[in-house]
């Protein structure tokens, strides 16, 4: 099985008159791999993939495989909430030679937990190491732990992404199963390695790409009292990259930085400006502007 341990981060996708931004995208990817981390993980949540048309949607999957060139790993976004629109993407998306599918769970239609349980095996059943997606806050459901414990036992599935914010759930899990856990909260990357996670699927390292990889890399090894202190040096930055709904914020400070260019597609849009301000704050204290 794949092992899963490290940074990952969360890729936006960047726009610029409409389209994908593909020279800003390659090189935010190159800045990625510089700094460290482990793998990237396109069309997720941060990169806006309810935006992106399905040929969008494959392009930037393939042009992020193109781009990593085997440096890192690729973990693609190809959940959603039909079982066969997941298939057919992640068919696709196994054909463009990414290393993983990361699966969110089905959205509006609130599967039960049999259901939730079909879905990700039959996705499994592919052959492409599944990383499930659990966030409620976004899905309306969560994917029990019951659930969790069946479907690792499916040699197809790799690890779950934990983005309940909740600690607790990630020592319940552990104390029942194997699998491997990422974090899926910035601020609670720490606090999750802590009690058994292996990674994070980070927002913050577009920002802090090295930092980050430096902090889990000291927390794994048990060097606990250095990762706390880039925690501590970087909290203000893992909370106010969510003072709007995640990507508006880290589009806004990526931006900020020249990077790419401050573009979201509707129902997104630009960060207000109290809250810009906040972000940019942060980001002058901490040394990223």
């Amino acid at each position: 099985m794949l092992k899963l341990e490290g940074v990952f981060t969360a890729l936006l996708t960047p726009f610029r008159n409409g389209a994908v931004d593909y020279p800003a995208l390659r090189a935010m990817l190159e800045d990625q791999i510089a700094g460290g981390i482990a793998g990237v993980v396109p069309c997720g949540t941060t990169g806006e993939s309810p935006s992106l048309s399905y040929e969008e949607h494959l392009e930037v999957i393939a042009k992020t495989v193109e781009f990593a060139a085997g440096r890192c790993l690729v973990i693609a976004g190809t959940g959603a909430n039909s079982t066969q629109e997941a298939l057919e993407m992640t068919r696709k998306a196994q054909q463009l030679g990414v290393d993983a599918t990361l699966q969110v769970t089905p959205y509006y239609n609130k599967p039960t937990q049999e259901g939730l349980y079909r879905h990700f095996a039959s996705v499994a059943d592919l052959g492409l190491p599944v990383v499930l997606y659990n966030v409620p806050s976004r899905t309306g459901i969560p994917i029990a732990t019951e659930t969790v414990v069946r479907l690792s036992e499916h040699p197809g599935i790799a690890a779950i992404k934990e983005a309940g914010g909740s600690v607790d759930r990630v020592s319940e899990i552990l104390d029942r199963c194997g699998i491997t856990v990422l974090s899926g909260d910035d601020s609670l990357t720490l606090p999750m390695i802590a009690v058994g996670a292996k990674g994070i699927i980070s927002v913050a390292s577009h920002l802090i790409p090295k930092q980050l990889s430096e902090m889990v890399k000291l927390a794994l090894a048990g060097d606990f009292a250095g990762a706390l202190k880039i925690h501590r040096r970087y909290y203000r930055l893992f909370r106010d990259l969510f003072v709007e709904t995640n990507p508006i914020p880290v589009k806004a400070a990526v931006a900020a930085q020249g990077r790419i260019a401050q573009e979201y597609r509707l129902p997104l849009c630009e960060l207000a400006p109290a809250n810009r301000e906040k972000l940019l704050a942060t980001m002058k204290s901490c040394g990223l502007l």
